[in-house]
């Protein structure tokens, strides 16, 4: 027998603030150099829509960091695994900006924001260690690679890996790709399993891109030029982003594959972080024709269009949303091979390949 590190439970936190395209409809979008566009919002919004396939996103409560939805998430992940919670060896955080308190876009990791969720979790075992991963978008699935090496070597039998962010809190309110971002978190448990049929993490791959690709995504100052405040917000070259994805996200998905020795026919899900409806599909699609096969229909589970973009934590949000039945017409049943992929800034990309 091998063994492999298999999923045992999942969960997410998904804000109950909703926030409409419409709710955008009374901003003061600008251009780069601070110039107003030519077109109403009501026209920039409709575009926005057709690209990206956003019509709402969550925004985290007041009270709430995105501490607190990852360990929201993580309670859930470990009640759905059914295990004691002292009996984790690792928890690994995801994010990119910290704690951000609302009215702030300083982010606050003194203390981890490990060290917090463990804290809010009341884990009292010393040996369970918790550490954050800034890793870009795809720091969730890097969290899977990581708790698979661990759970490989023998240097753990059971890793939490969680992927939060308030991203609402660090946008330019005069750019509109304001409008993107969300807030949220979701979590895995992940347990290492003997078994001879391969359930599990079968393998991965990974790449950082820094040469001219390591500033697609940037913190810069406000649009607004009269802005004085010396604060800075996340921005990004939106089309380099897409045109480097599809360019490299399905080369490490086809690595991925071939190395876990599954062929196309039997990949059922591709869970890609939600991160552009037109630019996903065109990411699985190239995908498949590495394959010289057609996009297979159903393939692709999208959540984007009520929840946005929330970075880390669009990928186990999605998962956990198809396998508690919360995602009408998606499903993963027992054999199934599933993908998980992602691609942010450093630039990042990665793949793992997973049967369930």
């Amino acid at each position: 027998m091998s063994i492999y590190s298999v999923i045992k439970g999942t969960g997410s936190c998904i804000p109950d603030h909703i926030v409409k395209n419409s709710d955008f409809l009374q901003h003061n979008f600008l251009n780069e150099d601070g110039t107003p566009f030519p077109n109403e919002n009501k026209v920039i919004i409709e575009k926005f829509k057709q690209i990206t396939g956003i019509e709402e996103r969550r925004y985290a409560d007041s009270s709430q960091n995105a501490s607190d939805l990852a360990s929201i998430a993580a309670e859930k992940a470990l009640k759905d695994a059914n295990i004691d919670k002292n009996t984790i060896d690792y928890i690994i955080v995801a994010h990119n900006f910290g704690d951000v308190s609302e009215g702030s876009v300083q982010g606050d990791t003194l203390p981890s924001l490990a060290s917090k969720v463990k804290n809010k979790l009341e884990i009292s075992n010393p040996s369970c260690v918790a550490y954050d991963l800034i890793f870009g978008c795809p720091g969730w699935v890097q969290g899977v690679i990581q708790a698979e090496a661990f759970i490989k070597s023998g240097l753990a039998k059971k890793v939490l890996v969680i992927g939060t962010e308030t991203l609402s809190r660090v946008v330019d309110d005069f750019d509109r790709d304001s409008m993107i971002y969300a807030d949220g978190a979701g979590a895995v448990v992940l347990e290492a399993d003997e078994n001879t049929i391969g359930r599990g993490v079968l393998s991965h791959a990974a790449q950082t891109f820094t040469e001219e690709q390591v500033n697609y995504l940037f913190y810069g100052p406000s649009y607004k030029k009269s802005d004085k405040s010396g604060l800075r917000f996340i921005k990004m070259h939106g089309r380099k982003i897409y045109e480097f994805a599809l360019n490299h996200v399905p080369l490490a998905m086809k690595q991925a594959l071939d190395q876990s020795g599954i062929g196309i026919a039997e990949v059922k899900k591709i869970c890609i972080h939600q991160a552009n409806e037109k630019m996903d599909e065109a990411i699985v699609k190239r995908f498949f024709r590495l394959y010289k096969q057609p996009l297979l229909e159903g393939v692709m589970p999208m959540c984007i269009d009520k929840l946005g973009n929330s970075s880390v934590a669009t990928v186990p949000t999605l998962l956990d949303l198809i396998l508690k039945g919360n995602l009408p017409s998606h499903e993963i049943k027992k054999g199934d091979v599933v993908i998980f992929a992602s691609v942010g800034a450093g630039m990042n990309i990665n793949a793992v390949v997973y049967r369930f």
